[in-house]
């Protein structure tokens, strides 16, 4: 007994399974995230080691390079990228996709650890963490209250961050800006220098007496007592009245003789300002497994709550950047479309079947096999995002498929007399074999995406198996759930009755005779004349292909997405302190305030982040996050809106400037076009690098150009005479570790105050180091105990230095960046390619492409593998279902003829071939396969029953006509919604809605006469074969018996 039968004589267990099915799928749906895109994997880790006052010149020697050896017999490693920069090393390394980042992070730490002795002293312990875009940030907000400053910073950092942390799925919060308490212990250089004392010698004597500290335990026989020293400063005069030295009298020379305690703040390194308001920047990260949207909404009410518990102190946040707005913003969109698209397609059902009890019985088949999908997507780890939503979006048209045939054929027995049952098990059983072979052709489409690996695998895994699911449940549905119905409910619509709903049906049934008749005319010339249907067929495909090697379809990664936020770097002289800085941020953020479209400005002055989401601590830096008023209520995109405050902002002298769109990961991708140079001699770079940028400059679309180390950065270079040190008594150590102490302060010390630790910065009053002379006037004691000034034993020179130094796998590196504006990325990389190919010759140094160059260049070669592979699985099925090489041959020819409308529908919407519309051009191979298969099926059916070839083909043509129609037209209008939408996130979608209907339009009008004229021509040449074989078989029988 079949399913179908077991389905239509025990309707009860189908309606408890799906029943089931259905509660279990509800459930599954309220435990899924929701998340902007899907779980990547892109497994990294970065090390990020702290070397306070050191050069980058210094950095790279002492830290970079040594960190680099150590870390170069790490397993899976795809590529290393060392920063080198005033006081900080960052290296990042990228490993394969299938490697483990926290076995990375694991042994990249012994490795570390084993040679951290080698590091010079001053240098902080490295710190080793992964990379996740899971953990990317997801809400930014500034906190302000009606107390002091310093007060303000200790309750955001003890009290505010420490709640936010603890809730549940926030992974890191970080603070930027705000006045940081510290006690500030300025030096007097005179007075140093009258005393003869060393700031090191301060240091040692506040160390030695600020100690704490257990030093063993007494015992006897009924007691045990555990010893302690309180050797801490409990006050700051007790701090000002350590004894530093002594004179030779012996009178006690304390720290208040030759320093200043200040009980103050940190020197700011960072500001933080919302909209043009002092701040503290408040940045939350969430755990890589939490749901952004329920962790943005814990914060938001936690946020609530501690502004009720500080009301006296009249706390107030302000959220800039929320994550989950426009996450949810994108996900309503699919699911707005998603309800279009099922009532369109409900309409087209009604057109062709005339009656909305059998368009209802199609119907049930959507949410049938969506609600089931849930219970796969959850025990899967899926989320509901961009990809699987629009999976469920698009997968509509499919999922209706196997019900339209199914139901189309069960009316056709209807009609010849049989009862309800009899004609739901008949139809059904007729067509099984067909609706099997549609269904394994969309499994073998996608199945190939899901085992794409990289950053385009992560992102296509879910969306493929979501089709998948949802297309095996649709084919369960149609054995069972559609006959079982279509056995109770289905009938024969009578279109004679005199209503609007009859005239309208009576109005279709005989525009489809006429298109019918229409049809077998073109059938009966195309097939006389198969050779113009080819040559025809040959040229439009040509034609299309062309219109992306001419160019005038683009090539580009992704579309940018309008979230309505930017983010605005700006970058001041080399030499700009932070004061100078936030004057420069000011002028732009009024410029932004004033504009109506702008809702808030969140500013990190003094702070740059990265495209892998970290940031560092750059004075001559600020970054701005942008918000502005919901897409709808604006004339132009945030893209333009970006590049129209560029312009105006470039206005502004001593102002470098980038304004970019935020990407789906939250980071602002300033570069999409990166050319990486790589040589050992640095000069040679720069030398390269400048005549890149005069290549590139001349491209159209390109803007921003620039190179990724700023080499003006002023710098004063100490080189000491080692034979004068040695005659004098000192040594490189000790000259080092005095200068980074006077100048750039060291904070290792504590004051403690209750249960509170706050930093003991020594350093030089700022008087003392403000000029060059400061520097080699600077004092040290020799082993005599005599004074030594830096200048008569070292050379300092003004000199113009590299504000960082960057290598690339272990060798030096440049890079080249610019955006791109009006044009599409991947046409303008592709014609730099070609312009740095045919200009510059350097054989000292390689040129690589990364940025979405390489992204794209990566996305495009899998999906061209998927493709190719795609393609064979799915001859070979239809080879292992027809147990013939020659019909699957016919059937694959409905898919070139797809190209012409795709490609065509991209040109004329001003698209661009994207990983999107590529996706759309692989679903085209399933769809357009399905109404060669009806075609190809039926005739050898027919064929079997004795008819020949053109009576069979004209006839299965004929007959198939209306369920292709109906498959071909329920895809079209389910993607209509996709393709006009304008909502969050519409962008990505809008081109490969196109390309599908585009496709499945050309697909429609071609298929119905090539693959009959292929057919043909194919059987042609089976018979002349076989009569040759046959003529050779009698020959060779003749000569055996003679």
């Amino acid at each position: 007994m079949s399913i179908t039968e077991i389905a239509i004589k025990r309707p009860t267990l189908v309606v408890v399974v799906f029943s089931v099915l259905a509660i279990l799928g509800i459930s599954c749906y309220s435990l899924l995230n929701y998340e902007l895109i899907p779980k990547l994997n892109f497994p990294a880790i970065s090390i990020v080691t702290v070397y306070p006052g050191a050069s980058a010149n210094e950095v790279e020697s002492s830290v970079s390079k040594k960190l680099e050896d150590a870390l170069s017999s790490l397993e899976n490693v795809k590529s290393m990228q060392t920063t080198s920069q005033e006081g900080l090393s960052s290296i990042t390394i990228e490993l394969e996709s299938n490697a483990d980042a926290n076995l990375a992070v694991q042994d990249a730490q012994r490795k570390i650890n084993a040679m951290v002795a080698n590091l010079p002293t001053g240098v902080k312990s490295p710190s080793i963490n992964k990379f996740s875009s899971d953990e990317m940030p997801v809400m930014k907000l500034g906190v302000t209250a009606k107390i002091a400053p310093e007060k303000l910073y200790l309750l955001t950092d003890n009290q505010i961050k420490s709640q936010l942390s603890k809730l549940n799925g926030v992974g890191q919060v970080s603070l930027v800006g705000g006045n940081e308490r510290e006690i500030r212990i300025n030096v007097n250089k005179n007075k140093l220098d009258a005393y003869k004392i060393t700031i090191s010698q301060i240091y040692q004597a506040i160390y030695n007496a600020n100690i704490e500290m257990p030093t063993g335990k007494i015992e006897s026989d009924v007691k045990q007592y555990t010893v302690r020293l309180l050797g801490k400063v409990k006050s700051l005069d007790e701090l000002r009245n350590i004894t530093v030295s002594r004179t030779i009298s012996g009178s006690s020379i304390k720290l208040s003789d030759i320093a200043e305690v200040i009980d103050g703040n940190a020197e700011q390194s960072n500001l933080n300002k919302i909209n043009g308001k002092n701040s503290i920047g408040i940045i939350i990260q969430k755990q890589s497994d939490a749901n952004s949207v329920d962790v943005c909404k814990r914060v938001k009410e936690q946020l609530k709550l501690m502004e009720n518990q500080y009301a006296n102190e009249q706390l107030k946040f302000d959220i800039a950047s929320d994550n989950s707005t426009y996450t949810l913003a994108s996900a309503n969109a699919v699911m707005k479309d998603l309800m279009f698209a099922i009532l369109l397609v409900a309409i087209v059902m009604f057109i062709f079947l005339h009656s909305v009890r059998n368009s209802l019985i199609i119907l049930v088949s959507i949410p049938a096999s969506i609600i089931s999908v849930f219970i796969a997507m959850y025990i899967f780890d899926f989320s509901l995002n961009l990809l699987t939503l629009m999976a469920l979006t698009l997968v509509i048209g499919i999922l209706v498929d196997d019900s339209i045939v199914v139901l189309e054929n069960i009316s056709r027995h209807l009609a010849m007399g049989k009862d309800k049952r009899t004609a739901a098990l008949d139809g059904r059983n007729e067509i099984s074999f067909t609706a099997v072979a549609i269904t394994m052709v969309d499994i073998c489409v996608f199945l190939p995406l899901s085992l794409v690996s990289g950053m385009i695998g992560g992102m296509l895994k879910e969306f493929s198996l979501v089709i998948i699911f949802s297309t095996l449940m649709s084919l369960i549905v149609s054995f069972t759930l559609t006959p079982l119905l279509a056995s109770r409910f289905g009938k024969i619509q009578d279109i004679t009755k005199k209503s609007i709903i009859g005239a309208f049906s009576r109005w279709v049934e005989t525009n489809y005779k006429n298109l019918v008749t229409y049809y077998e005319r073109i059938l009966h010339w195309s097939l006389n004349h198969r050779k113009t249907v080819y040559v025809t067929v040959t040229v439009l495909i040509g034609i299309s292909v062309s219109l992306v090697g001419t160019g005038l379809i683009g090539t580009a990664f992704m579309n940018e997405s309008d979230q309505g936020e930017f983010i605005v770097k700006l970058e001041g002289e080399p030499q700009n302190t932070i004061y100078q800085t936030t004057q420069l941020t000011q002028k732009v953020e009024n410029l932004l305030l004033k504009k109506p479209e702008v809702v808030k400005v969140f500013s990190n002055i003094g702070y740059s982040s990265s495209d892998m989401g970290t940031g560092s601590n750059e004075k001559n830096k600020s970054e701005i996050t942008v918000n502005l008023v919901p897409k709808g209520q604006r004339s132009i995109s945030v893209s333009e809106f970006a590049a129209m405050i560029k312009k105006e902002v470039q206005e502004i002298p001593g102002l470098k400037v980038s304004a970019t769109p935020s990407s789906m990961m939250g980071t602002a991708d300033d570069a999409p076009i990166q050319v990486l140079l790589r040589g050992s001699d640095i000069n040679k770079l720069f030398e390269v690098g400048d005549s890149v940028m005069k290549v590139i400059k001349q491209i159209p679309g390109t803007n921003d150009v620039k190179l990724s180390i700023d080499k003006s950065k002023p710098e004063l270079q100490i080189k000491p005479d080692r034979e004068k040190m040695e005659q004098l008594g000192l040594n490189i150590q000790q000259v080092g570790s005095t200068l980074n102490l006077a100048l750039a302060g060291n904070t290792d010390l504590k004051y403690s105050e209750g249960d509170d630790d706050f930093d003991i910065n020594v350093q030089f009053d700022q008087f003392n180091r403000q000029k060059i002379d400061d520097v080699g006037s600077l004092t040290f004691i020799n082993n005599q105990g005599k004074v030594v000034e830096l200048k008569n034993f070292a050379a300092i020179t003004q000199s113009l230095g590299p504000n960082k130094l960057e290598r690339y796998d272990r060798i030096s590196s440049l890079t080249v960046k610019c955006s791109v504006f009006g044009r599409p990325v991947g046409t303008v990389g592709d014609e730099i390619k070609t312009a740095i190919k045919e200009k510059v010759h350097s054989p000292e140094v390689t040129i690589d492409y990364k940025g979405q160059m390489e992204r794209q260049s990566e996305a495009f070669s899998s999906l061209f593998l998927a493709i190719a592979a795609a393609l064979i699985f799915v001859y070979l099925l239809m080879v292992a279902l027809y147990n013939s090489y020659l019909y699957p041959f016919v059937v694959m020819f409905a898919i070139p003829v797809a190209v012409i409308g795709a490609l065509f529908a991209l040109a004329l919407t001003g698209e661009s071939l994207t990983i999107y519309s590529m996706i759309g051009m692989i679903m085209l191979l399933g769809l357009v396969t399905k109404n060669a298969i009806l075609i190809v099926d039926f005739t050898n059916k027919l064929r079997d029953e004795g008819r020949t070839v053109r009576k069979a083909l004209i006839e299965a043509g004929k007959e198939r006509l209306r369920p292709i129609l109906m498959t071909t037209f329920s895809m079209i209008f389910g993607m209509l919604p996709i393709a006009l939408a304008s909502g969050a996130s519409a962008e990505s979608k809008n081109g490969l809605a196109w390309v599908i209907i585009g496709g499945l339009t050309s697909s429609l009008i071609f298929t119905l006469v090539l693959v009959p004229a292929v057919y043909t021509t194919m059987e042609n040449y089976k018979e002349k074969f076989n009569r040759i074989f046959s003529r050779k078989n009698q020959t060779i029988a003749i000569e055996n018996h003679e």
